[in-house]
């Protein structure tokens, strides 16, 4: 999902939207932080923030040093140090909110492990980098054939050249430990490069490779999500879903992450209902909960020897009886206090035309002249002669005055007429 159109052109400058990586219609801001102090100067006499965040392949991002002072811009491609070599990157952030964000992260400022900025990117350094990144996707096609003919359990989701073309990083997921030494022999033979493995998650996988939700949306996890938060079932029994796997996970396999997005709106709604295990003391009965609704305030109950007959009550009713049910008073029935939900009825436009009959093509066709053989002359001046003048016309008319009345004429063909 990483932006690899508008990355660069001759002489390093970006090309496609012309926004220098801060586009809002492309994937090159993914994960991206708006610079809302890029407008002001510094105060006399400090120096700025010797880091720079630089985003690599697919969203990765990582913090280095600007040890050579250098003049640096969102959107400048740079070479970073690496291990071995040197790497390939775009400028994402500079200035005070780097200071920001590597707090955020727990990055420390002061850490000898943060790498430094080689050079602004020459024009040999991203030619390489074109063709390296161009041979990423053939060869995962033939590392996935390699792996499934050595018949390990795992699956190469992703890889990613270093900026110098010398090192390739393998991205896999695996459900156990593989050993994958005989893996890596094949590959440094065919690929003829050095081989790095690299193990991750199935959500991270999902967050690397992208795609659309079930929402008709890109995934949040590969666009602004930057931190995964451990999901669980209680968050679906909390807002009342149905505990169904196809429909709460996503295409990581795992449970939405979306399910917690609201799910603090549904607790703090919680607060002001009973207990949903809090059971009504009537003299017909017990009655013990079996739904709620949150935003309108309803709980239905249902005795304990008919749960086929729920009686809807508002939650003010029922803190009224569990109040009575404390004082050892219990009240007549639900039937008092239940309360009567009208449904309206929706319009259903569904197969207005018939257009859903599975059946339709197979009725015979109507015919739009049912009896040949009758001709109907509904205008009784049809049988007059058209070369008569209006004297003659008007003579026939008083002769027989019933012709403007008379019914149609019915004439037959005869059929026996050879």
């Amino acid at each position: 999902m990483a932006c690899t159109s508008c990355s660069t052109s001759d002489g390093g400058a970006p090309k496609g939207c012309k926004n220098n990586g801060t586009c809002g219609t492309d994937s090159c801001n993914k994960l991206t932080v708006f610079d809302w102090l890029g407008n002001m100067n510094l105060p006399n006499g400090e120096t700025p923030f010797d880091c720079v965040e630089i985003r690599f392949k697919n969203g990765r991002k990582e913090f280095y040093r600007n040890t050579e002072k250098l003049t640096l811009s969102i959107g400048d491609v740079v070479a970073t140090e690496a291990s071995p070599g040197h790497d390939v990157g775009i400028v994402t952030l500079t200035g005070e909110l780097v200071r920001i964000q590597m707090k955020k992260k727990g990055v420390s400022l002061t850490s000898p492990e943060i790498l430094k900025i080689y050079r602004k990117a020459s024009q040999r350094d991203i030619d390489i980098w074109s063709e390296s990144r161009d041979k990423e996707e053939p060869m995962k096609v033939k590392a996935r054939e390699i792996a499934i003919a050595l018949k390990l359990q795992m699956k190469i989701s992703d890889i990613e050249f270093q900026g110098d073309g010398s090192k390739a990083i393998f991205y896999y997921t695996a459900d156990d430990r593989v050993d994958f030494r005989q893996l890596i022999k094949e590959f440094a033979q065919v690929f003829k490069s050095r081989i790095e493995m690299k193990q991750v998650g199935l959500r991270q996988e999902a967050a690397r490779l992208g795609g659309i939700g079930s929402c008709g949306r890109e995934l949040c996890c590969s666009t602004w999500l930057t931190d995964f938060r451990s999901v669980n079932t209680a968050a679906a029994r909390y807002q009342q879903l149905s505990l169904n796997p196809q429909k709460l996970a996503g295409q990581c396999g795992k449970l939405k992450c979306c399910l917690n997005y609201e799910l603090d709106t549904y607790l703090d709604a919680l607060k002001d209902f009973p207990d949903f295990d809090t059971k009504l003391h009537t003299e017909k009965g017990d009655a013990i909960c079996q739904k709620q609704d949150i935003f309108k305030g309803l709980m239905w109950f249902a005795y304990t020897d008919n749960f086929a007959n729920w009686h809807v009550l508002k939650i003010e009713q029922v803190r009224e009886i569990v109040a009575q049910n404390k004082e050892k008073k219990r009240v007549s029935s639900l039937e008092d206090f239940a309360i009567e939900i009208v449904v309206e009825q929706e319009a259903n436009f569904n197969n207005a035309m018939g257009q859903e009959s599975l059946t339709r093509f197979d009725l015979p066709k109507k015919s739009k002249h049912k009896n040949k053989n009758k001709i109907q002359t509904s205008n009784p001046n049809q049988n007059r002669n058209p070369r008569q003048n209006p004297q003659e016309r008007k003579q026939a008319d008083e002769v027989n005055p019933n012709t403007q009345n008379r019914r149609p004429i019915i004439i037959k063909k005869n059929e026996d007429k050879k």
